[in-house]
């Protein structure tokens, strides 16, 4: 019987605890071991016994492997049932206390990773994309805008192609050193605004853009679907997205060299997070690049 596998597999406290911080975060053993202060083959055990039963999912992304609350199914209907019982035991809101810790932990090291390598940023992508022209590519699926958002701007390569297309141009990145570079390129330009923030908590009212892109920086965040909502409601009614990504591979050293949290994004995945995010896939093309990966573009329109 599925109801005894389940209570079964949340029959254990660090099990319980485990599920409670799940629901809300993806994380990665290490961090799992940092939030529950455990020695790492405690806490492998007792993943295996909840993907095993079904309450966990296990995601395999190159040397990582990621986990977090079943999303459907049988088990996620149980977990929906229990979930409310993490409000009352004070061992849970320390855990996600901690929980929320790491992932402010881990966009902090991201922000300090752009920040040291923000001068050389040119050259590295360079080396990654070879010959294609990103910007072009991008511009050429935006359409006709009049306020256009470029949402993890960098040190704004491509503001200044996008300013000559519409009538202003919002950058928003979350490094202090590579908005001071983009500043430096666009301290007189009056259609180039510039605006420090994350993306999952973006410096924009609703619906303020007419356009928005997003050029090879969700494979950077934890959770990009919360990204792609933040664009939406950013975006009005009818308003298009342009978004560069890595499809999935494996290669590590974009983690390494390039600071990727994930090892890109498959097809199949982003046109469910769009999907869900509310907006509707017009076209996606691929284009391969150097160190054996692959771009896509994808137009969306909210």
């Amino acid at each position: 019987m599925k109801i005894l596998k389940y209570s079964k597999a949340l029959g254990d406290e660090t099990r319980a605890r485990l599920i409670n911080v799940l629901l809300k975060h993806e994380l990665n053993v290490g961090e799992v071991v940092q939030v529950m202060e455990m020695g790492q083959s405690r806490i492998s055990r007792h993943l295996k016994i909840l993907a095993e039963s079904g309450l966990v999912e296990c995601r395999r992304d190159g040397l990582w492997a990621f986990y977090r609350a079943a999303r459907e199914g049988d088990g996620r209907t149980f977990l929906e049932g229990v979930e409310p019982l993490f409000d009352d035991e004070a061992v849970f809101g320390r855990d996600m206390a901690r929980a929320d810790s790491v992932v402010r932990d881990r966009t902090v090291e991201t922000r300090r990773f752009f920040d040291a390598i923000a001068e050389d940023w040119r050259k590295l992508r360079e080396n990654v994309l070879g010959g294609l022209d990103l910007h072009a590519e991008i511009i050429s699926r935006l359409g006709n805008c009049g306020i256009v958002a470029d949402l993890g701007c960098g040190s704004g390569e491509i503001l200044s192609v996008l300013a000559r297309a519409t009538d202003s141009v919002i950058g928003v990145d979350n490094s202090p050193k590579m908005l001071e570079l983009a500043a430096e390129r666009f301290e007189s330009d009056p259609k180039v605004s510039l605006r420090i923030g994350e993306l999952s908590h973006l410096p924009l009212r609703d619906a303020e853009a007419d356009c928005a892109v997003l050029s090879l920086v969700l494979h950077h965040l934890a959770n990009p679907a919360e990204a792609l909502g933040e664009a939406a409601r950013v975006l009005g009614r009818g308003g298009s997205l342009v978004i560069a990504e890595f499809d999935s591979h494996g290669n590590e050293v974009m983690r390494s060299d390039y600071g990727d949290r994930l090892l890109g994004i498959g097809r199949e995945e982003m046109e469910q997070m769009l999907a869900d995010a509310g907006f509707r896939l017009e076209r996606a093309d691929e284009f391969s690049v150097n160190m054996g990966l692959t771009v896509i573009l994808y137009r969306a329109v909210r």
